[in-house]
């Protein structure tokens, strides 16, 4: 592990990408395979591989602790000093603990400190697990333990040029290396097959989810259609991405951070399970307002039409604020009543593996039509008890058990897949009434797809575009402010601000994105000039700087005093020309809340 953690000093040393990159190729060619293979995992800011379900489950507030415990100086105020110079818990690992005599850890030994600690359940019993670890490790070793743990390497190392460093190391090219870790989801077994000389033998592999391919914004209709002359256009949707694995009636959801996340939407299941053996979809988990009668010759929509105007009618419902859908999410066990009251939809958009056959090197045209041909077989409607079990119907007579209610009543039925709508124009007026019609339908905006594009898993490109626009803007008041991480550490760069409820400021929201590096560096000094109580990491201040910001949405919370959260909050500018007096006020939050399309399950 000491070879290793000298390796990622060097490469957090030195800014030159290619200096970082054979650092890392020298560093695999002199291990062994297998310390190669488990060292490539840790490169890239992980303790197990992106497909794996192992966590490690341990805190910040565990690992705090235990530095305090190990720590040279046993005393909590030079450990919150440390920490607060360097705004990272492994260099202040590495800062805080002993020297000692001896080898300290091997990579072998760290990986297998972590399945036994991911495998072990119970706070005492991995506090005792990690002790040991931390104990055995050398200060070095423990930064980057500790780094790995919280997934905060903070080297200048991503996945991308672990690959670059594999490609050098082993004498394969980039391409093979690329196309071998999208498909494996494991760049350890990458390396494996690459020391081996097998990278042709990489095979995408069920419930081993693949990146997903993102979109670049837009801010115009005209930007929208600049990349490519006609476009499959579908509304964008506020939800969550989730890739759907589906192989002889097994059904699972993977989120983009490539979690399962089954469990929360035990629902979805059985309205995939029919589809043909082995299948790979793409698409977004909403909350659903389903509609009483549910017409079942609509639930699907054919592909892009040939004219935005000429769209089939959508008649199974309409998307409800994630705020609705947020109560869903992280549950292992979602309760009856749950169920019935937020109910969701998967609005499936593209296929990536069908029929035996990875689809991702067609173009998006001829997924769009193999996608259409899996979901008509398979309408995904089927009776939903709002009340006490029973055996149930699917529409093509396959029964489900309902799920376990208080009493019996009238049952309703859902569609809960659902094949998103798409429409093919090449006009930026049919783009503009587009974008209208999904704003009105409560979505967020549009996504602008190249009909001829591949789908490229985990990269953002100009293939797929979206095109969004902020809710309103708010002129707000700073109240505290925190240090920030990676290149901001040293400075006062994440601030909370409110506006006013009468003669007091509740606050709404926290940013950190959208000013430049002089202008935190100003606000920096401003602040530290200007702070009424310091909490060592988190400062208030005297409320006098006013923000313009930006916002996606507004959700009612408790988070905050002001009883509201903006979501997706950033700064748009400093407003030096306002004083704190003329910043907004709560009434006009209540406005631009009530402004938003309405949740009427809500």
């Amino acid at each position: 592990m000491r070879h290793l953690a000298s390796a990622c000093e060097a490469i957090a040393g030195t800014s030159k990408k290619l200096h970082k990159i054979a650092i890392v190729a020298d560093y695999l060619k002199s291990r062994t395979h297998r310390e190669a293979e488990i060292s490539a995992i840790f490169l890239s800011g992980r303790p197990f591989p992106v497909w794996e379900e192992a966590t490690l489950q341990v805190g910040g507030s565990l690992l705090w602790r235990l530095l305090g415990e190990l720590a040279e100086k046993k005393d909590d105020a030079t450990l919150t000093a440390v920490y607060r110079r360097l705004g990272d818990l492994g260099a202040a690992a590495g800062e805080v603990l002993p020297e000692k005599d001896g080898q300290g850890l091997s990579v072998l030994e760290v990986d297998a400190a972590f399945r036994q600690i991911a495998g072990t359940r119970g706070a005492s019993a991995k506090s005792a697990l990690l002790r040991d670890l931390l104990r055995r490790a050398t200060p070095l070793e423990a930064k980057y333990i500790v780094k790995i743990m919280t997934g905060d390497l903070r080297i200048g190392l991503k996945e991308s040029l672990v690959e670059e460093a594999m490609a050098k190391a082993y004498g394969v090219t980039l391409k093979q290396v690329q196309r071998a870790n999208m498909l494996l989801g494991d760049i350890g077994e990458t390396l494996k097959l690459a020391a081996a000389g097998r990278l042709a033998n990489a095979k995408m592999r069920l419930f081993h989810p693949l990146g997903f391919m993102l979109a670049s914004p837009v801010e115009s209709a005209g930007e929208g259609l600049s990349y490519f002359p006609a476009a499959a256009v579908e509304d964008k949707y506020d939800g969550i991405r989730a890739q759907a694995h589906v192989s002889e009636g097994e059904v699972k959801f993977f989120s983009r951070t490539r979690d399962e996340i089954t469990e929360s939407f035990p629902e979805l299941p059985s309205a995939l399970a029919g589809l043909p053996p082995d299948a790979i979809l793409d698409g977004e988990i909403v909350a659903w307002e389903y509609p009483a009668e549910l017409d079942q010759t609509q639930e699907i929509v054919d592909g892009p039409s040939t004219d935005a105007g000429e769209s089939k009618a959508m008649n199974l419902g309409r998307a409800r604020p994630f705020s609705a859908l947020q109560q869903r999410l992280g549950r292992k066990k979602v309760s009856a009543k749950m169920l019935r009251e937020t109910p969701v939809a998967y609005l499936a958009f593209d296929v990536l593996y069908a029929g035996g056959e990875l689809l991702i090197d067609r173009p998006l045209e001829e997924r769009a039509g193999i996608l259409d041909e899996l979901l008509a077989g398979n309408t995904g409607i089927y009776h939903r008890a709002t009340e006490s079990p029973r055996k149930s119907e699917t529409a093509e007579g396959q029964g489900n058990l309902s799920f376990e209610l208080e009493t019996q009543a009238e049952e309703v039925k859902v569609a809960s897949v659902i094949r998103a709508p798409a429409f093919r124009t090449s006009s930026p007026e049919q783009l503009e009434e587009l974008f209208t019609a999904a704003q009105a339908r409560g979505n967020e905006g549009l996504m602008i797809k190249d009909l001829t594009s591949p789908y490229t898993p985990g990269k953002r490109g100009k293939s797929w575009l979206k095109m969004k626009r902020e809710l309103a803007t708010l002129d707000v008041v700073v109240t505290a402010v925190e240090y920030g991480h990676g290149k901001r550490i040293g400075v006062l760069s994440d601030y909370t601000f409110g506006v006013w409820d009468g003669e007091r400021l509740v606050n709404i929201g926290k940013a950190y994105s959208g000013l430049t590096d002089a202008e935190i560096s100003e606000m920096t000094q401003w602040f530290l000039e200007h702070t009424t109580e310091d909490q060592g990491f988190h400062r208030l201040v005297e409320p006098k700087i006013v923000l313009q910001v930006a916002f996606n949405n507004m959700m009612q919370s408790d988070r905050h005093d002001s009883g509201f959260a903006l979501r997706f909050p950033r700064i748009v500018r400093l407003r030096p020309d306002k004083s704190a007096e003329d910043a907004d006020t709560i009434e006009r939050v209540r406005e631009i809340y009530a402004s938003q399309p309405t949740d009427k399950k809500a």
